[in-house]
């Protein structure tokens, strides 16, 4: 096994995390570090300890701001926003998306269960959520649009929401998965549909009064 770490900051990693079981048990002991984003993918532990940029934190706010309601609201599921530890044993990959999906039928048969702690509470989603969201940031461009896309089609979740605010105009894409892997569903009128929640969305960007990006994503 080894280390890939995206910033110069380390962090310890136990010699006896060796696979994703064994990353797994240390991710729910009090040892796991609190700060920073470190994932199990294909192998490696991936380590960023690079802060969180303003535009990041922004849409990641206000994608759960819409769709931890709808899902309530419909009762479709539940919406985990950024922080909630996703393992796939397929996909051989344990990472905290920047936001993910999952439905009642995916709990009620099984293809996704949370798991309890070693000591108290729900810390984890394993298996195959229906959507996962994320947002690219600087140190992570390789990893949500190469690393990433393959490993969630591997897990077989359904949808990949992919937001690009580093492009030269907002990028947002729903990454549909087929037989062949993901692709991007085709744009109407601006808006795309979303197979998962059954409305359509779009993501607009904005200058608040203060002359900071703002954003709104719109549904129908």
């Amino acid at each position: 096994m080894s280390t890939f770490v995206v910033d110069a900051k380390r962090v310890h990693i136990p010699v006896w995390v060796q696979d994703l079981p064994s990353f797994r048990r240390w991710a729910h002991t009090d040892d796991f570090p609190e700060s920073g984003r470190i994932s199990f993918i294909h192998g490696e532990v991936w380590v960023d300890m690079s802060k969180e940029q303003f535009v990041h934190n922004q849409i990641k706010g206000e994608m759960g701001a819409t769709l931890m309601p709808l899902a309530k609201r419909e009762r479709l599921g539940r919406y985990f926003p950024d922080g909630y530890l996703l393992s796939n044993d397929e996909a051989n990959l344990s990472t905290n998306p920047d936001g993910m999906f999952v439905s009642k039928v995916a709990l009620l048969n099984r293809r996704a269960r949370l798991v309890p702690g070693s000591e108290e509470g729900l810390v984890e989603l394993h298996g195959s959520p229906d959507m996962v969201l994320e947002v690219i940031s600087p140190s992570t461009i390789e990893k949500d649009t190469v690393v990433l896309r393959k490993l969630y089609a591997l897990a077989g979740i359904t949808e990949y929401w992919l937001v690009n605010p580093w492009a030269a105009r907002l990028e947002f894409d729903i990454l549909r998965l087929g037989s062949r892997g993901y692709t991007a569903t085709r744009k109407q009128g601006g808006w795309l549909k979303s197979a998962v929640f059954g409305k359509s969305f779009r993501l607009v960007q904005q200058t608040d009064e203060l002359g900071y990006a703002e954003y709104s994503l719109e549904m129908k």
